[in-house]
């Protein structure tokens, strides 16, 4: 999708009712007026590590370290 203004491309996403492209982030298509489904992804927030710091709402990721604050992971949260 183009922007009509600067020409510029858009991220955008198809309406799997009617394949109206949308700008990503729609919730309704704007051809037809239905709700765009997105894909999710579901997440077993069971197995995820909370951070370090007790004081940071971030989870470890996959280098060990927090997506939220960049501190390494050095066991639970005191």
């Amino acid at each position: 999708m183009k922007c009509p203004h600067c020409g510029e491309t858009l991220a955008s996403i198809l309406c799997a009712e009617c394949g109206g492209e949308n700008l990503d982030g729609s919730v309704y298509c704007c051809r037809c007026g239905k709700p765009i489904r997105t894909q999710t992804v579901e997440s077993d927030f069971s197995e995820r590590t909370p951070c370090s710091d007790g004081n940071c709402i971030g989870t470890i990721n996959e280098k060990g370290v927090c997506n939220v604050c960049g501190k390494p992971y050095v066991g639970q949260a005191t």
